[in-house]
């Protein structure tokens, strides 16, 4: 296999001489798959970066992306840009109007191609605050400049000898891209990737994917503005995997039936909601049918890799398999040999679940500013353990501070924060990256995450909580779809919870109850004792000082819109803290 791959841009090249798939990159536009080859790939790049010189672009111009979905054209436009040695600044769709603002002030974005008119709606109310020369849309918009405009301004292949010539001055020490954090507190910051860094990432995640290069098909969703679905993008391209695009998340089981992917990505929060959907159904049969799927379940549960449950049990997770399992499967297209998991923690029963359904997930860990991969599990070669992120990948180091927090050194780390050297000093020390995540290596060189340091709190008796230890144990009841735990430096651990209200529902049809809001829900006294059970159960678990005394149920779903979760559905604490302030006062001043 070629490794010559030093800069972004190289990666449709290799792909094209390895592979030269015939479907390199697909979206649906207007309910039809249309697909471009790898050839195409690379001569619609050149195609924008010729239309981009013929803009004036310079080395180390900025140019922004937004995306409501991901598409074929982010991919050409990214490469176009990179080619230049301008650098690629990918902002997330869903933020505020004024954050867009923020970020395009920040990185001094000259041009910027959107997706839609949602997109276009919020840009034009502050374009005329930025920089911005021009805005190109990717969908034919009305009295609006187009990218097929740049497109056609690179038609003329006269200046291709410019491009060369460029694309031979970028270096892989060179800044690629700047990506800002969505960040749970103050304004985002800019991470500066090089493209040594995402490609030294690329190179070393390679070796963890069990797929057949050059034969598999690969479903994207997760937003590519995020540095983790863009490294597996580069990572197909690698592997020459055909990449599919998802039209949304909500479509993706039928787009997954449609293309029948042998590997997807995904966070955890849409495994939970797969699962529960499943789950679901299974409460809807009857009879027999029931019972077997519940059989099934249980079955799951206990799932252990390597065959380590011994004969019987595998046994009879054949049968479950062909009976209940094989129909999991088939929502998800049939052909899935691998997913992966990244963002936040995956719940440990989840991994053992679908693994037992034989759809492995696999965990990994990292953050935007390790460009992210810093370990994976792989089932090859017994290196896959539920409730672990795996083992650190090829060329990157760990260490664990005395405090137990993960620091790390490796060539994905990135340059800095852009125009921030005091909050970059604050992270990178002698050398080391410091995550600010907590954790621990086994004896087999496994690693598990703990906690954050920053979220970790003393009580007014002094003594210690780790909110996401609780949280996580909490979020493994099907009742609980989100939790934070407070108390700092009040006398007792406490929390907000919201409900899995779809869960809850159901539930409630089952117990002839009638819960048909989410206010009903949040208020019946019969939820409101089943929650505190499960309360209870984890309370179990934890040291007395830690267990949690009283609870909040939100009648909102937290999410992005709401302002509860980040765009990475990360929670933003001091918001929820803030947002919930009469529950608070009801717990601690009742």
């Amino acid at each position: 296999m070629s490794t010559n791959i030093t800069r972004l841009f190289d990666f449709p090249y290799h792909q094209l001489k390895k592979y030269n798939l015939e479907k390199s990159l697909t979206t649906k536009y207007n309910g039809l798959w249309k697909s471009i080859s790898s050839q195409e790939y690379v001569d619609k790049a050149n195609q924008i970066s010729r239309g981009l010189l013929r803009l004036g672009v310079k080395p180390n111009d900025k140019i922004a992306i937004i995306s409501t979905n991901n598409r074929t054209e982010w991919n050409i436009c990214d490469i176009g840009i990179l080619q230049t040695g301008a650098q690629n600044v990918p902002i997330y769709p869903t933020i505020s109007k004024e954050d867009y603002e923020y970020v395009l002030n920040h990185s001094e974005s000259i041009y910027c191609f959107i997706s839609d008119v949602e997109v276009l709606k919020k840009i034009n109310q502050i374009k005329g605050n930025t920089k911005l020369k021009e805005v190109f849309t990717f969908d034919a918009i009305a009295n609006e400049k187009n990218w097929e405009e740049v497109l056609d301004l690179g038609k003329d292949d006269g200046n291709q000898a410019d491009v060369e010539t460029r694309k031979n001055a970028v270096k892989s020490e060179d800044l690629a891209t700047l990506i800002y954090t969505s960040g749970t507190t103050g304004k985002p910051k800019g991470v500066m990737l090089t493209h040594k860094n995402i490609v030294s990432n690329v190179l070393s995640s390679g070796k963890r994917v069990p797929l057949t290069y050059g034969q598999e098909k690969g479903l994207s969703f997760l937003p590519v503005c995020h540095i983790f679905e863009r490294m597996i993008l580069y990572l197909y391209q690698y592997c020459g995997v055909s990449i599919y695009f998802a039209e949304s998340i909500e479509k993706l089981s039928v787009n997954a039936q449609e293309i029948q992917p042998h590997v997807m990505t995904a966070v955890p929060r849409l495994y939970e909601k797969i699962y529960d959907k499943i789950y679901t159904k299974g409460t809807e049969l009857t009879g027999i049918k029931k019972k077997l799927f519940f059989w099934a379940i249980e079955l799951g549960l206990k799932y252990k890799p390597y065959k380590e449950n011994g004969w019987w049990y595998e046994k009879q997770l054949s049968i479950a398999r062909k009976l209940i399992f094989s129909k999991w499967q088939a929502a998800l297209g049939g052909e899935l040999k691998l997913m992966v998991s990244g963002g936040a923690k995956l719940q440990p029963r989840l991994t053992g679940m679908f693994a037992a359904a034989n759809i492995p997930v696999m965990e990994g860990y990292g953050l935007t500013e390790t460009s992210p991969v810093i370990a994976v599990n792989d089932q090859r070669n017994n290196g896959f353990r539920i409730g672990t992120v795996g083992k650190v990948i090829e060329d990157v180091e760990v260490k664990i501070s005395d405090n137990g927090e993960i620091l790390v050194k490796g060539p994905n780390v990135m340059q800095g924060y852009y125009k921030d050297p005091e909050k970059t000093a604050e992270v990178l020390k002698d050398g080391y990256f410091h995550t600010g995540d907590k954790g621990e290596i086994d004896a087999d060189g496994f690693l598990k995450i703990t906690g954050r340091t920053k979220e970790m709190f003393k009580t007014s008796g002094g003594k210690y909580v780790v909110p996401p230890l609780l949280e996580d144990e909490l979020k493994q009841s099907r009742f609980i779809e989100q939790v934070m735990v407070i108390g700092e430096g009040e006398k007792m651990p406490a929390a907000f919870i919201q409900p899995n209200f779809e869960f809850i529902k159901e539930w409630g049809k089952r117990h002839q109850l009638q819960l048909s809001t989410n206010k009903e829900i949040v208020t019946n006294s019969k939820v409101l004792k089943r929650i505190q059970e499960e309360v209870d159960t984890c309370n179990n678990k934890f040291g007395k000082w830690e267990q949690i005394k009283k609870f909040e149920l939100t009648a909102e779903e937290w999410s992005v819109d709401g302002g509860q979760l980040t765009p990475k559905l990360s929670m933003k604490r001091k918001v929820i803290r803030e947002m919930y302030q009469d529950l608070y006062d009801k717990i601690y001043n009742e």
